[in-house]
């Protein structure tokens, strides 16, 4: 802390981004300001709010990086973010993602739905409420205006060719100005001007009934009733077709929620809701979440609205569009609707978000406290599984913050035990999950968690403490006659922790001894299972893998092959020699 205090009294006044480290030198936070001194000294001085309570918890360091002016520090967050990806910043995955349609920008030309956007690889539309309304779109082009469908790698005409949705550039000459015509009549299409092609299409179907052509006109009909069906369903809130996103936010106990109205060609198609935790100003965080949003897989409009209280040039300067902060009429009925939105959607967040921290932080925090030790945030716990000491296996799975980290879970198949040897096959597995964490330089737990009970906790504190020469705390999680949670103990001799069995803490015992236990006994079943896939059949010559197959296929069972004859084993595909062989070995098998 004095190294700290030593740091935070030499920081300069300009402003520039902050990176907050944990004990182990990984970046948890990254954060900007317009007076580095001033925001980073408030962490470490006044009251905060529990959230932010745990962020200053974990800091044990930082470093600074001074810029030059604001909009400066506020690029360099957002790159700082997407490469470090701190715990405790708001990162913006693909995951929410929408639809777009895309002219490809290739010799020939294609139509496409896509989810990312890359600059310079060809025009974009969108975003659409869902893939469904994208395909539908595109659908209709195709039968509208068709460009190229296939790879391009064919020598012949393809299916799309023959049912007139693909230029086919593979059958026939198509030249430049033929591509050009067809992608302004779908670049018009798609930016509003679809009512002039239906007024279009309607004056060609008169046309075609007077001329007595009724395919025609019917097929023209068929057009108008998909342009009407695809591109006239929601209601125009505008008369000009201005793509435009609409911006607001709310934020309360820590908490902040920005929806984002998505406005193409005048109709409001779809919303975008985010609702994540703040540590500092909520104007700043509401300027780093529109810059991220940009980063991330959303195309920028022509217009964006936002709130009057947040930097207008700031934005306009980050994001290279025109920004707008209306303060009566339409627009600014649509900012104040998308911010009532976001305090809608933030109170009900609220009663799930405490929900869900007494289940997990609080918990992990409170079961700190009951072990006397620093709060626990990541858990690692282990569980042995075997039936009579045949195929041992043992798992580890790992909780973080109360909730468990899938990705970092671990298998282990046992190599230096034979049998049913719980406190050996504990020592083998803890041997060689710390000695590589060790060798590797890669984060410790904090606590350690045994499915079992004092032989094996004491294996596990016997290995970290004489052979590694760790310190990390042990517990074993006893179970009852019905395979439940009972105890937690931990010490040498081993003592019984005194937890109520309707706290959450010992809920989230319960959570995790119970998933250790199921991936424990999942990769046991996959070891067992894939062991007794091998049958007598792999031993025997000219029989290989598709022969095997071929057998069971046809008999069912090793037992129904071996009560069959020569000859029904060649009729069955196998050479008579095999067969022989087949028969002598299974017939062998059965006499011993």
């Amino acid at each position: 802390m004095n190294t700290l205090k030593e740091k935070l009294a030499i920081l300069p006044d300009q402003p520039g981004c902050y990176l907050m480290k944990n004990d182990r030198g990984a970046i948890i936070y990254v954060g900007k300001a317009k007076n580095l001194k001033n925001r980073v000294r408030s962490y470490f001085s006044g009251s905060h709010d529990a959230k932010t309570q745990r962020l200053v918890a974990d800091i044990a360091d930082f470093e600074y990086i001074v810029t030059s002016s604001d909009i400066e520090a506020l690029l360099l967050e957002m790159n700082l973010i997407k490469k470090h990806e701190p715990k405790y910043n708001v990162m913006l995955k693909d995951d929410k993602s929408y639809p777009y349609i895309k002219i490809t920008n290739e010799r020939h030309p294609r139509l496409i739905i896509t989810r990312k956007v890359k600059k310079g690889s060809g025009k974009y539309f969108g975003p659409y409420p869902n893939v469904s309304a994208a395909q539908e779109t595109k659908k209709l082009l195709d039968r509208l205006y068709p460009l190229r469908k296939c790879s391009g790698s064919e020598t012949r005409p393809c299916f799309y060719y023959h049912i007139g949705q693909c230029i086919g550039p593979c059958a026939r000459e198509v030249t430049e100005a033929m591509y050009a015509e067809r992608i302004e009549r779908i670049v018009k299409f798609l930016n509003g001007g679809y009512k002039e092609i239906k007024k279009e299409l309607e004056k060609q179907m008169a046309e075609a009934a007077e001329a007595l052509n009724f395919e025609k006109a019917k097929t023209l009909r068929d057009q108008i009733r998909s342009i009407e069906t695809v591109m006239e369903k929601q209601k125009v809130m505008f008369t000009d077709t201005v793509d435009r996103d609409v911006f607001n936010f709310a934020y309360d106990k820590g908490w902040m929620c920005v929806q984002v109205f998505f406005m193409r060609q005048g109709k409001l198609i779809e919303r975008d809701v985010s609702i994540f935790p703040f540590y500092r100003d909520p104007e700043d965080d509401f300027l780093t979440f529109i810059g991220q949003f940009y980063q991330a897989n959303h195309l920028k409009p022509k217009e964006i609205l936002i709130p009057r209280a947040i930097d207008k040039e700031l934005v306009a300067k980050l994001l290279e569009i025109d920004v707008v902060q209306p303060m009566r009429g339409r627009k600014k009925a649509l900012v104040d609707l998308a911010g009532k939105n976001a305090k809608i959607a933030l109170e009900e967040k609220f009663t799930l978000i405490e929900r869900d921290e007494e289940r997990t932080i609080k918990a992990v925090e409170r079961l700190g406290l009951a072990l006397n030790i620093p709060t626990p945030r990541v858990i690692e716990a282990f569980d042995n599984s075997n039936i009579q000491g045949v195929h041992p296996v043992s798992a580890m799975v790992v909780f973080e913050d109360g909730k468990p980290n899938k990705k970092a879970y671990r298998k282990y198949r046992i190599k230096t035990v034979e049998g049913a040897d719980d406190v050996s096959t504990m020592k083998e597995v803890v041997r060689r999950r710390y000695s590589r964490l060790l060798k590797e330089d890669l984060p410790l737990p904090d606590l350690i968690l045994i499915d079992g009970g004092k032989g094996q906790m004491h294996a596990a504190m016997d290995v970290l403490e004489n052979e590694l020469g760790l310190s990390i705390p042990v517990c074993g999680m006893v179970k009852d006659n019905k395979h439940r949670t009972s105890q937690l103990v931990t010490g040498d001799p081993a003592e019984i922790v005194p937890l109520s069995r309707n706290s959450q803490e010992f809920y989230l015992l319960q959570r995790i001894q119970d998933e250790v236990h199921r991936f424990a006994i999942s990769f046991h079943r996959q070891v067992r299972d894939k062991t007794m896939a091998r049958s007598i059949l792999d031993d025997i010559e000219g029989v290989g893998p598709k022969r095997k197959r071929l057998l069971l296929r046809n008999f069912g069972s090793v037992k129904k092959i071996a009560e069959a004859s020569v000859e029904d084993l060649i009729n069955a595909g196998i050479p008579i020699k095999v067969a022989e062989d087949i028969l002598q070995k299974l017939n062998k098998n059965d006499d011993n």
